[in-house]
């Protein structure tokens, strides 16, 4: 095995196997460098239709479509029981001449097939290992693995998640807060058809999803306070499963759990710069964000898509891959998006949770207006499939 790389990518995860995909698909010689996680990932993601497009140019998508299920409407509906209650949304894709806004699937899906397509890119070196020490250099970053193998790249793309050590070799601090809330995720199957269709229900603890799967399964990402959560989590299935159907008001009929369960505490993390001395940071190394409104990992995969197009133009014009201008550009390509997602998503939680009356009452008239102005809400939802400013920025690149 060499010891020399154009590039490699830390982290085995979606964000980290996408990067590495894309920079070996272009010529890049890459290293992806990560274990397998020791517990089975019970979650699903809502790619949306950007995130599906990037796959399908890497020839991942037709690895795992068959796997998925289309989200073809999606509805908002106010269950805090509050005075000011907002009018229930919906929104079509068809209204804006989609099939459907993205699809969802589970997660080991998702890893399943970009292994499969990793493993066939003559290109990619696939390291089951972990770092110990990674060191930014003037001309080069090198790393040392557990196994005592030294590797080097002009470019390390971190994809190790939000504790990441890559991050921290760069001297790349983060900004966090914390949200007294925990997410409770789980897979079902229900006896009435989910008919394509996404139902966000807005508690006072938080976002109760409920997210098409394939056949008559779907999965849930429920947002409790603390105390609920364990409660709830503590529950057998049988009564955890009539939990579940009271929360939702039956509209999936008689509820059945799958094995498997996660509780995830909230908060966001984002990091103050997004690349710097030959590392750039992916996925939850760069930015940790609530699991409300499919945001999280779509962010992740456009990090991936970014600096797989940044890199492959600079090494297509014989520069630096990992070099000043490069890092540069990819943070300022990532910044707006970023920070505009979190601060919608920390928004909405923010007047979810609030018992402050006026601002209950300005929510409620925003969703009022989305369910009655047609082209805001058509603007809305192409801004949330695709967003402008990876736009912008991919056109500024062009």
């Amino acid at each position: 095995m060499p010891d020399k790389f154009g590039t490699i990518v830390v982290g085995g995860g979606p964000a980290g196997l996408t990067a590495a995909i894309a920079l070996a698909a272009g010529g890049i010689p890459t290293a992806l460098v990560g274990k397998r996680p020791a517990r089975p990932d019970n979650r699903t993601t809502a790619l949306l239709a950007g995130s599906v497009t990037a796959l399908e140019a890497l020839g991942v998508w037709e690895l795992c479509a068959a796997q998925s299920a289309p989200l073809r409407i999606m509805r908002i509906v106010d269950d805090t029981g509050r005075l000011w209650r907002a009018p229930e949304v919906k929104f079509d894709a068809a209204e804006i001449d989609l099939d459907a806004f993205g699809y969802n699937i589970a997660n080991r899906d998702l890893v399943a097939a970009l292994e499969q397509r990793a493993r066939g890119l003559a290109g990619l070196t696939l390291i089951d290992d972990e770092v110990t020490a990674l060191e930014p250099g003037d001309n080069t970053a090198s790393m040392t693995l557990k196994n005592g193998m030294t590797l080097r790249a002009p470019l390390v793309v971190a994809a190790d998640g939000r504790h990441s050590m890559a991050r921290a070799a760069a001297g790349i601090k983060t900004n966090e807060r914390q949200y007294k809330q925990v997410a409770l995720t789980v897979t079902l199957r229900h006896s009435r058809p989910h008919r394509d269709t996404s139902t966000e229900l807005h508690t006072a603890s938080g976002p109760f999803t409920l997210v098409p799967l394939p056949g008559q399964r779907s999965s849930l990402v429920w947002v409790l306070d603390p105390r609920q959560a364990d409660e709830i989590a503590a529950l057998d299935d049988a009564t955890l499963a009539g939990e579940i159907e009271r929360a939702s008001h039956s509209i999936l009929g008689k509820i059945e759990l799958e094995p498997g369960r996660g509780l995830f505490p909230l908060g966001t993390a984002t990091a103050q710069r997004f690349a710097d001395h030959r590392i750039a940071l992916v996925g939850e190394a760069a930015h940790v964000i609530p699991p409300i409104g499919a945001q999280g990992l779509n962010l992740g995969l456009r990090d991936a898509a970014t600096i797989g197009e940044l890199a492959l133009a600079a090494h297509r014009d014989g520069q630096d891959i990992g070099g000043y201008e490069i890092l540069a550009a990819y943070d300022k390509a990532r910044r707006g998006d970023v920070a505009s997602r979190g601060m919608a998503i920390d928004l909405l939680n923010r007047t979810l949770l609030t018992d402050f009356l006026p601002v209950q009452g300005l929510r409620g008239l925003g969703l009022y207006a989305l369910d009655r102005i047609g082209p805001l809400r058509r603007a809305i939802m192409r801004e949330g499939v695709s967003p402008n400013a990876s736009h912008q920025a991919h056109r500024s690149r062009s």
